[in-house]
């Protein structure tokens, strides 16, 4: 199976606005995680899907390949589908742009997780093993099936405990396979090209995850369990955290 990494990327942000130029000991958070892809997934063609101008003369600039997507498609799921029109892999895996940590065992994973028959997408997930992380609503939980297919992403605690009468500690969390999930995703060729036509979906819209979208489709997620916990950049004291761990 022909498989390729896509990294979507724009400038738009709510929290932190152009974070992706924002510099950390001088180089833009951009340019942090296309070095860590090359450098972690060297097997992997590398290629980004950009919505500006601006992003696709650094990258170029640097080295790597990148294709200019409409700034109004409405996700990076839908830039990935655009540009797989012209490079035809067999599977694309989805890196954050702004996750400049993502380790080679998560790619691979992702990589073996797509080739399995009977899935549209894969993706990965973490252990829980603190109440504030499971409250937290920015952080999207999931559930699976016993055969490892994701039955649903929430914002919400998910799973309810319903004969709890307390919070849940480090052993509920093991004992119930609690997941957060990690913005890394897999996608097939032949999903990406149905996506595009999929109108937004009930829950897709209500939770604000467009995996969502799949499952009210119909299509069957993958999803692995890594033990590395990815660091996003989504504010600026986000950044000043990568800073202290590059620093180290």
């Amino acid at each position: 199976m022909n498989i390729a990494i896509v990294v979507p990327a724009r400038l738009a942000s709510t929290r932190f606005p152009r974070k992706l130029l924002h510099p950390i000991q001088g180089k833009p958070i951009l340019l942090w995680t296309a070095e860590r892809i090359r450098s972690v997934a060297p097997d992997f063609p590398l290629y980004f899907a950009v919505a500006e101008q601006e992003l696709k003369d650094l990258l170029e600039a640097s080295g790597y390949t990148a294709f200019l997507t409409d700034p109004d498609l409405p996700s990076g799921t839908d830039r990935l589908a655009v540009v797989n029109e012209t490079l035809q892999a067999d599977a694309l895996i989805n890196v954050q742009a702004d996750e400049p940590l993502v380790t080679g065992e998560q790619i691979a994973l992702l990589a073996e997780l797509i080739r399995r028959d009977g899935y549209s997408m894969a993706t990965l997930g973490v252990p829980i093993e603190d109440l504030t992380s499971f409250r937290d609503s920015n952080k999207v939980k999931l559930v699976r099936a016993v055969d490892g297919s994701a039955l649903y992403f929430s914002r919400a605690p998910i799973p309810f405990d319903r004969n709890s009468t307390g919070a849940p500690g480090g052993e509920w969390f093991a004992a119930h396979n609690a997941l957060l999930h990690l913005g890394l995703y897999a996608y097939r060729k032949e999903f990406l090209a149905a996506f595009r036509s999929l109108p937004p979906s009930p829950l897709e819209q209500i939770e604000k995850l467009e995996q969502l979208r799949a499952l009210e489709n119909g299509h069957r997620i993958a999803v692995g369990i890594s033990s590395q916990m990815n660091v996003g950049i989504d504010t600026p004291e986000d950044a000043e955290d990568f800073l202290r761990r590059v620093q180290q």
